[in-house]
This record gives C-alpha cells, structure tokens and sequence, in this order.
C-alpha cells in the first residue's frame, strides 16, 4: 500500500486545484525554495491522516483556508480539501477495491471526511487507517521540521515517555484509569448500602412495637369494611335498576326515533321525487309555453297569410277576369286583324294580277304607240327635211348623223339596261335574304315562347319546393327551441349535481377533480390513459350503497389511470396552474390481488357486487379487494379476526382488520354514491340533448343551404325568363325591321324594273328611228311625201290619238290597280302586319309572363295554398287546444304537487322538531347515566380503595340501611382512637426486610466486582511493563543496528535509567538488566551513549556530542522506532538539514534501504537522496503566493539543489 496521488484546493498557500501524480512506491523527494509550499503539502497530508489537526475551532479553520486577500490573490477562499487516493493492491484496507480515496473538507462551518465518494466519520477514517497499519501510537511516520531538533533536545525522562508510547502503554493506562474510576465508584456504593442496613435494622426494631397497636386497628377497619361494603352494594343495585331503567326508556325512544327517522328519510325521497317531477312538469310547461308561443305565433303568421292570400285571389280574379276579358278582345282583335290581313291578301292577290295585266296591255300600249310615234316622226321629219335639206346628199348626211347619234344613244341606253339588271339581280338577292331573315325571326320568336312557357313551369316548381323546405324549416326551429329549453334545463340540473357531489368533498379535492379532467381533455388523454375517478367507473345496487361509500370513502375520488408516466403529465400541468389536490391510481403500478374470501352466506365480498369492466379490475382491488358484507357486526367481528378482512354491514358500521370499529348514523341525503347517480343521469341527458340538437342545427343548416340553392335556381330561371321576355321585343322588331326590308326591297325592284323597261323601250324606239332613217337613206329625196306616205301619215296620226287615249285609259286604270294595290301593300305590310304582331306579343305575355307579373296564371296555386292555409290554421289551433289543456293539466299537478311538498315539509319540520326533542331526551337520558355511572364508579371506586374485604363482608345483610350507618358511625368513632397508628406497619415491615435482604446480596456483589477490577489493575500494570521492557529492548536492538549502519565504526547504545541508578550515572545497565519488583515504577528515563569512532570505548552522552552528531542520533533513534513500528509510509521535511556530507551519504543509503519495503516522501536542499529516489516533484509558487506542484526530472532536481547550495554558500 502506498500513495498514488494528492489534490489539494483552498488549502494554505495552494489555493488552486493541485494534483500531484504519481507516487513512486518507493522514494519521492520533493524540492523547492524556503517559503514555496514544502511544508504546506507536508501539513495537508497530515491534516488527512494524523491527529495534529482535530478539533479545530472556528479560527484554527479559517487559518488553515488560502487567504487570498493577503496574498492578492483575489479574495478569500470559503472552503478547501485535500484527496489522498491509496494504492490498495495488497488489501490492507479492508475495502475490497485496487484504491481508496480519502477526501478531508473544511469551512468556516463544516469539517467533514469521505471515503470512495462518501461521507463517512472521523472514527471510521481512524479506523480504517489504525486497520491498514497507521499507529497512533507511534507519530514517527510523519517527521516535519523542526522534529529532529525536538529529539536532540529531549531529556531522559521525555524519551521514557516517547518509548511508552510507542509501546502503547496509553491503550493501558486508559484501560487502568477507567477501571480505577470505576473501583473507585464501587467502594461508594458499599458504603452507602452499608450506611442503609444499619437504617433499615433500625427501622425493623421500631416496626416490630408498631404492628401490635395496628393488630386492633385492623380490627375495627375490617367491620368498617364490611359495612361500607354492604353500604355500596346496595347503592350500586339501586343505580343499576335506575340504569336499567333509563336504558330501556332510551331504547323505546331510540326505536320511535329510527321509525320517525325512517319515515323523515322516506319523506324526504318523496320529496325528492316530487322536487324532481316539479321540474320536469315546470321543464314540460316551459317547453309548452314555448311551443304555444310559437304555434300561436305560426297561427297569426297562417292567418296572415292566409289573408294576404285571399286578397291575392281577390284582386287575382278580378284581374284575371280583366285580364281575360283584355285577352278575349286582343284574340279577336288579332283574329280580326288575321281576318283582315287575309281578305287585304286575297285582294291584293285579285288586284296583282290585274295590275300586271293592265300593266301588260300598258306596256304593249305604249310599244305601240311608241313604234306608231317613231314612223310619224319619221314622216314627219321626212316631210320636213325635203324643205331642210337642199340635196339628198344633205339629207343622207343628215340621216346618217342621226343614225350614229341614235346608235351611241343606244349604247348608252343598253349599257345602263345591264346595269339596272344587275342592280335588279342584287335587289332581289336583298329580297331572299330579308324574306329568310323574317322567316327565321317568326321561327325563333315561336320556339321563344315555348321556352318562356317551360321557364315558367320550373319557376312554379321551385316556388313549391321552396315553400315546402320553409315549412319544414319552421318546424325544425319550433324543435330546435325545445331542446334548447331542455338542453338549458339539462345544463342546469347537471351544473346543481355536480354543486352537491362537490360539496362531499374538501375543495382542493374538487377543483382537482375538474382541473385533472379538463387537463386530460386538453391533451387528448381521455380514452388513452385517462379513466376517469373510481365513482365513475361502477354501479352497484342500492342495498350496498351505504357499505360502498363508507368503505371507499374518498377513494371515490381517486383517478384511474393506466400508467404513471399519464399521471405525471397531468400532475406537472396542475402543479404550474396551481389548481387543486388529486390522487391518481396507475394501473401498471398495481397487481393483482388474491383474497380467500369466506364460503358463507352471511358474508359477501362487496367487490362482487359492484358492477364495471374488467379493465380496471385492479384499481377496485385495490379500494374495495379486503372488504367483505356481513349481516351484523358481531358476524362481521368474527369474520375480521378469522380472516383478517375489513368487514363492513349494509347500516354502513365498520369493523376494521386493524382493530378499529366504526359506525353509526349515516346520512342517506349526502349520499355520495347518490350524487354520482344524479351527476350521471342528467350529464347522459345533456349529452344526448346536445348530440339531438346539434344534429337539429345541422339539418337547419342544410335545410337553410338547400333553400338558399332553391331560390337561387328560381332567382336563374327568372332571370333567363325576363332576359327572354326582355329580348323578344328586339325580336320581334327584328322581324318587322325584316319585313320592314322585304317591302323596301319589293318597291326597289318595282322600280328597277320600272327603270329598265324604260330604257329598253327607249332604246327600242331609237332603234326603230335608225330603222326609219336607214330605209329613208334608200330613198331618193323628193320634195313632196307620196300619197301612200300622206295616207300611212295620216293613219299613223289616227292611231297615235287613238293609242294615246288608250293609253290615257290603261294608265288611269294601272294608276288606279297600282294604287288600290299600294295602298292594299301598305295596309297589309305597315298596319295590319305590325298590329297583328303586336297582339301576338301582348297575347304570348299573357301566356310567357311569371306569377307574380300575371296573377291570373297563379290564381289556381293561390287556391291550393288557401286551402292549405286553411287546414294548418286549423291544424296549429288543434295544437293550440292540445297545448293549452296540457298546459291546464300540468299546472294543476304541478299546483298539487306544490301543495303536497308544502305538505309534506310541514311534516318533515315537524318530524325535525321531535328528532331534535328526541335527540334532547336521549343527551337527558345520557346526562343522567352518565350521572348514575359516576356514582357507579365512585362506589366500585370506594370499594376497590377498602381493598381485600374480610370474609364477613360478603354475607347477604338484612339490616337495614340507617342501622348499618349507625354501626359505621360507631366504628368511625372506635377508630378515631388510632388516629395516629401505622397503618403499613406490617407492609412496611416485610418491605424493609426485602431491602434488607436485596442490598445484602448488592453488597456481595459488589465485594466481588471489586477484588475482579482489584486484579485487572495488577494485571494491565504488568501487561504495561511488559510492552515498555519489550519495546525497549526493540527499539535498543534496531538503534544499535542503525546507528552501526550510520557509522559503521562507531557504536551506539539506549540504557534504561532506574531509581537507583540515579545517583550513579556510569553505572552499566546493557541489554541484560535485572529485573526489579518495582517494575516500570522505577524507570526514570532512558539514556543514550554512542560512539563515532571505537566500538569499545563506553561512549558520550548525546549532550556531549555536536549537532550534526546529535542529529544522526536522533535520525539513528527514529530509524529504530520505525523499525520496531513499521507505518506504510513516512514523510521526511529535511531530515538531512544538519548533517555533514558524509552522514548525509549514510542516511541516504539507509532510505533507499527502508524504502524498498515502504515508500518516502521527502524534502531536501542536499544532493545525496537523488540518486536513490524514484520520482521528484518541485514546489513553486507565483507572486500571488500560490503553491503548485509539478513533476520534474531527476536532472532538474538536481540542478535545484545545487543552485541552492551556491545561493546558500
């Protein structure tokens, strides 16, 4: 075993964390400048392991704390430690680990140890170390400065003293002093026993006259007995029939009360039933008042209606039948109007064809007249050119001038003949286009009015789909306000029980409750992990009901859940909410329970007559698992103690399997279980209303949406149908703008056609001119025309007039047809086409027009609506009736239930008042026994305090009772006169012979306890000798040993010094002295003789001997302690101060001897312990005077030291 590492922090001058490692096992020298720290590491390691520093007051502490203020260091340390770790390879500690750390920490207001990491005590520390070789006795292992100088300065007495307690003669001196102590308190107690026999022999003396007088006393104290006995019997027979008594009047009143009670207790159901039929009838009637609000309501809104209706088919009749009697007449007037279009067509027909005709003749009329014209112009210009022309030459110029003008003429005529067609082709194109145009327009506007006729048949229909989802919605809201009535009632009856289960509860216990609940809904836990509290998981019939609650008590309220990771949760969320105080029960931390329950029929275990799934099996188990339902208490008693089960009976008294019992009344209107039945019946209704009218707001809802998406498709077709109506006008006059086209068209080409003719007929003539002039051109001139040419002149004259008036005839006739046929067109086309097409709109209005645009149309729905008005009027007043009779019905039992409770209140006060003058009778009743068991007591008191009664005493005594006081006066008169006896004088007598006898026998022992300390003491005085002489002559051995090592030519000696070798110094006493019946009494010191250079010469006394001698003998002598008392290992701060070069060699060579069996720890400024160490460290410290420890080489050790030496030289 040895050290393998040190950490040092806050102590001394290391006030930072230091740790110095490793530990060689052998030597490890550790140097550094004066004031650097050595001694401080020195100091720590003994703070750890030697007594040096116990006991520390509040100043010794602070001292020993890094005081950084002085040292700049930048305040003051509160605390510091220091850790040795030990190599513990060979097991000496007996901790069964390869180390052991050992750890010392000090405060200002701590001083603490701990080992492996934990705290332990100072004793246990010392005890580990004195285990693992660390001797208290001897305090060599540890050699600081200064100590070898304390050595060389000893006396001889001082060394006698240092080898006694390396012999450990403390441990026997303690031992010695204890049992000294101890001899010492034993010879007191004999004395003083002593001192008591003599009092007690004394007392016995005295106590022997006594008992004679008290001999007679006890005489007369027997009759006294005897008659105060029979006194108190009799008095205690009487208070027993006056006991027996009241009991039996106690009970007869307890029995009318349990029957008064029972009926209170019934009553009060009653009265809950009716409180609870109240509430539902005065529920029923608001429902009922709202439902005839809102029938009444309906009803006003039906008549309403319903006259708003019959004013509709009021006005729609009178309407229709204008409307009829306007159609009637615009029908036939557009049957007129057609009439008339056709006789204008069958005229026109008629005058067309004349018109052509006299057109024809017409034209045929002026052909004629033209060509007729042409050969008279050409006689007549034949006639006149004989007097124009001188020559023919002349005239056939002339001729042929005309004839080419007549040609380019012609040309001209021709030319605008082809386009006048083509004008004419164009114009009756335009004619076909107008004429389709007008057709397509008459086709759409008819397909428009079957469009307008079907639009107006889905308008229909949506109007009734939406009427019938508006009825559907009205009943919807009559029911949605019903169960918002019986929702409201449900929440508030709910809101009421759960008031009552919560007050049967502490508050904390009930906001728990709520707070854990909603905080299990807010994490989504109900369902997965969250349960619920034990009331509502179960049912159980109400025969068990009062055993039930007291037996889980508020057990009730403890939350199921199924681990306690869910609890947790829970917990940490109502920890920072600070809402409440719950107890959960996680059903993974539970198991399941085995209970060999009795096999009878007067006991039943209550957990089999609780009704709730089996999941949660082990949390009522838990609550209810140890409880079994026995008819009485006795039966439950007997069960409890066979069985060790918790008993309980149906009146709810309660035997516990711990010895406790407890019962009595138990008030059935606080039940809990009763409470948790309320809360769940009217939370199952508010739900399901809930759930009811939720789904109520949802079909509201929809429905709202469908008839929304109704009038929306009505608002549609409506708008297509007034977009058509609105259209059909541009229509229609595109039709007649069409046929406005096709006349326009027809009077273009009349005079297209006109204008060709024209210019055919013209250039008709002009050729017949050229005709004339070319067959002139072939004549010779004459002067004169022939006679055929006169007569064919005057024909032509004759015809000309007779064609002109023809054609003065055929024009007055074609003016008149073309007239009569204009103004038939014009007829036709501009008045009674338009007329007809406008009756035809007005005609298709009526048909295409909506309901409320045409009432007429609407009148047969308004009909059936009427009709339908009329029978929910009837209908809703029915309801009215059946509502109001209801109502009437509900008010009278609701009015004789009020009557019946106001009743049965009465009743209940009165039943009160009596169970409170019961309950007053039965506090009499137990006033006045408890008075008789007082006087009960105080007689079976007095006769116990006459203690043992004579044998007369129990003889039955007739005597009366004033002649048996008279007798006690008498014998209270006879024992006046031992006033002053000793009553105890023969207890005290038999009393002071026990003592007697008992410290006798104390006396003896005592006796003997002192000859066994007597010989203790003798033998721990050897036993001490013994280990001095033994120790001596060790330590003798080793020091002659070392020494001859230190200074082999030399010789070294220990001598014991006795009383009487005090007055001869020189007298020899080696190795062998004598041993002396004095023993270690005489020994007054020891001495030592020691030679540098002779091994025979007697030798100096070490006051003779330098002080480089003297400290080697002094190293000689620890050497030896150490030797005779080896440590585990030792700790030298400059051992080798005062030593010479060579001696310095010497010592050096016997530690690096030792250390091959135990590991050193020196410090040195000399050279000489280099070589032989294994590991080195050097101290140094900053100008803050820290400490710090580090390891250094073998080399930069030695330069050290030598740098020391010349800094020293």
């Amino acid at each position: 075993m040895h050290i393998k590492s040190l950490k040092i922090q806050g102590f001394k001058s290391y006030r930072d964390e230091t740790l110095v490692d490793p530990f060689s096992p052998g030597l490890n020298l550790l140097v550094g400048r004066n004031g650097s720290g050595k001694s401080n590491f020195f100091s720590a390691i003994r703070f750890v392991l030697s007594d040096a520093y116990t006991s520390l007051t509040r100043e010794e502490r602070q001292a020993l704390l890094h005081d950084g203020a002085s040292a700049g260091g930048g305040g003051a340390t509160m605390s510091a430690f220091v850790e040795i770790e030990f190599d513990n390879e060979d097991g000496r500690f007996p901790t069964n680990k390869p180390t052991l750390l050992l750890r010392r920490t000090i405060g200002l207001k701590k001083d603490e140890y701990q080992m492996d990491r934990k705290s332990t005590s100072k004793g246990e520390v010392m005890s580990v170390l004195e285990s693992a070789g660390f001797s208290r006795s001897n305090p060599y292992y540890i050699v600081p400065q200064g100590r070898i100088t304390h050595l060389t300065n000893q006396k001889d007495v001082d060394r006698l003293a240092l080898l006694k307690e390396v012999a450990g003669t403390k441990v026997y001196e303690e031992r010695r002093a204890e049992s000294t102590k101890i001899m010492d308190e034993t010879n007191v107690k004999i004395k003083k026993i002593a001192d008591l026999l003599q009092f007690i022999n004394d007392r016995l003396s005295e106590l022997e006259e006594e008992k004679e007088e008290l001999k007679q006393f006890q005489v007369q104290d027997r009759a006294r007995r005897s008659l105060e006995y029979s006194i108190y019997q009799r008095e205690l027979k009487d208070i027993a029939e006056a006991l027996e008594a009241i009991e039996e009047e106690r009970r007869r009143d307890i029995d009318n009360a349990n029957t008064r009670r029972e009926e209170f207790n019934s009553r009060q159901a009653e009265i809950a039933g009716l409180d609870a039929t109240l509430a539902a009838h005065r529920q029923r009637l608001e429902i009922l008042s709202i439902e005839h609000r809102q029938t009444s309501g309906e009803r006003r809104e039906a008549v309403k209606a319903k006259a708003e209706v019959e004013c509709f088919i009021r006005d729609a009749e009178e309407e229709g039948k204008r409307g009829f009697d306007r159609l009637g007449k615009l029908e036939r007037e557009l049957k007129k109007v057609e009439a008339d279009i056709n006789d204008k067509k069958t005229e026109l027909m008629e005058a067309v064809p004349a018109w052509e005709d006299k057109v024809a003749e017409e034209k045929k009329a002026k052909e004629r007249l033209e060509v007729v014209d042409t050969k008279l112009r050409t006689l007549v210009g034949k006639q006149g050119r004989t007097t124009q022309f001188k020559s023919q030459k002349e005239r056939d110029a002339h001729l042929r001038k005309e004839i080419e003008s007549r040609k380019g003429v012609i040309g001209v005529r021709e030319k605008r003949a082809e386009e006048v067609k083509k004008d004419l082709g164009n114009a009756k194109g335009e004619l076909e286009n107008a004429e389709k145009r007008w057709e397509e327009g008459k086709a759409e506007l008819d397909e428009r009015k079957e469009v307008l006729r079907g639009l107006a048949e889905e308008w229909d229909k949506y109007k009734k789909e939406e009427v019938e989802k508006s009825e559907k919605r009205k009943d919807l809201w009559k029911h949605e306000s019903r169960l918002e009535s019986t929702v409201k009632h449900a929440a508030d009856q709910l809101k009421q029980a759960e008031q009552d289960l919560f007050s049967t509860m502490d508050r904390d216990t009930s906001r728990g409750l709520k707070s854990a609940k909603a905080i299990a809904e807010r994490l989504g836990l109900v369902g997965n992990g969250y349960h619920g509290a034990i009331y509502e998981l179960f049912t159980v019939d109400d025969r068990y009901k009062t055993a039930v609650e007291v037996t889980a008590g508020t057990s009730l309220f403890q939350i199921v859940v199924d681990t306690d990771d869910v609890a947790t949760k829970i917990l940490d969320v109502m920890l920072k909410e600070r809402s409440g105080r719950i107890t959960f029960i996680p059903l993974n931390r539970l198991k399941d329970q085995h209970v060999d329950y009795p096999q009878a029929k007067d006991a039943i275990a209550l957990i089999k007559k609780l009704d709730y799934k089996p999941q949660f099996t082990k949390a009522f188990q838990q609550v209810f698992g140890k409880t079994i339902v026995c008819q009485t208490l006795e039966i439950a008693g007997a069960y409890t103690r066979s069985h060790n089960l918790n008993s309980i009976t149906l009146e709810g008294d309660k035997y516990d399997r711990k010895g406790a019992l407890s019962g009595g009344y138990h008030d059935e209107s606080r039940s809990r279980l009763d409470a948790v039945r309320h809360v769940k019946t009217w939370e199952e209704k508010f739900n399901a209303e809930s759930a009811q009218l939720a789904e109520v707001k949802t079909a509201l809802t929809k429905l709202d949406q469908e008839i929304t998406a109704v009038i929306s498709k009505a608002q549609v077709v409506d708008g297509k149908r007034k977009r058509l109506v609105d259209e059909r006008q541009a229509l229609v006059e595109g039709v007649m703008g069409a046929q406005n086209d096709v006349d326009r068209v027809k009077t273009r080409i009349a005079r297209l056609e006109a204008n060709l003719e024209d210019q055919e007929s013209s250039a008709r003539m002009l050729k017949t001119e050229i005709q004339a002039y070319e067959e002139e051109l072939k004549t010779k001139m004459t002067q004169a025309l022939s006679g055929e040419e006169v007569q064919e002149m005057e024909d032509l004259q004759d015809e000309a007039g007779r064609l002109k008036r023809e054609l003065v005839d055929l024009s007055a006739s074609v003016g008149k047809l073309a007239s009569t046929k204009a103004l038939l067109e014009v007829d036709l086309n501009e008045n009674l086409s338009r007329r007809r097409e406008e009756l035809r709109g007005k005609v298709e209005a009526f048909d295409g027009s909506a309901p409320q645009e045409g009432p007429s149309r609407d009148l047969d729905a308004r009909r059936a609506e009427l009709e339908s008005l009329e029978a929910q009027i009837e209908e809703l007043s029915r309801k009215i009736g059946d509502v109001e009779t209801e109502t009437e019905s509900l008010n009278e039992e609701v009015a004789n239930a009020v009557k019946r409770r106001e009743q049965m209140d009465g009743q209940q006060a009165d039943d009160s008042r009596n169970l409170a003058k019961q309950q007053k009778n039965v506090e009499r009743y137990l006033n006045k026994k408890q008075m008789l068991e007082a006087r009960k007591n105080d007689c079976n008191k007095n006769i116990r305090e006459l203690g043992v009664l004579p044998e007369e005493a129990f003889i039955e005594n007739t005597t009366s009772s004033e002649k048996l006081l008279k007798k006690l006066r008498k014998v209270n008169e006879a024992l006046k006169g031992f006033a002053h006896v000793n009553k105890k004088a023969y207890e005290q007598y038999t009393s002071f012979t026990k003592q007697r006898d008992e410290l006798i026998e104390r006396q003896t022992e005592l006796e003997d306890s002192a000859t066994s300390i007597t010989d203790l003491i003798d033998a721990l005085d050897a036993r001490k000798d013994e280990a001095i002489e033994r120790t001596f002559k060790q330590v003798a051995k080793y020091f002659e040993e070392v020494f001859e090592k230190l200074v082999p030519a030399g010789r070294g000696r220990l001598i014991m010094l006795k009383r009487e070798m005090a007055k001869d110094d020189d007298m020899d006493v080696d190795g062998e002295e004598e041993e002396n019946e004095g023993g270690v009494e005489n020994y007054t010191g020891v001495a030592i003789r020691v030679s540098f250079n002779s091994k025979n010469n007697e030798g100096l006394k070490i006051q003779q001997l330098s002080g480089g001698q003297k400290a080697l003998v002094a190293l000689a002598m620890i050497f030896a302690i150490q030797k005779c008392d080896p440590a585990p290992f030792y700790l030298f701060d400059e051992i080798d101060a005062n030593l010479d070069a060579d001696r310095r060699t010497g010592v050096a060579a016997m530690i690096d001897e030792l250390s091959q069996t135990g590991q050193y720890i020196c410090t040195t400024f000399r050279p000489e312990l280099i070589p032989h160490a294994e590991s080195y460290f050097g101290v140094v410290f900053n100008n803050s005077k820290i400490s710090n420890v580090k390891s250094i080489s073998a080399d930069e050790c030695l330069t050290f030291v030598e740098a020391a030496e010349q800094i020293r030289g």
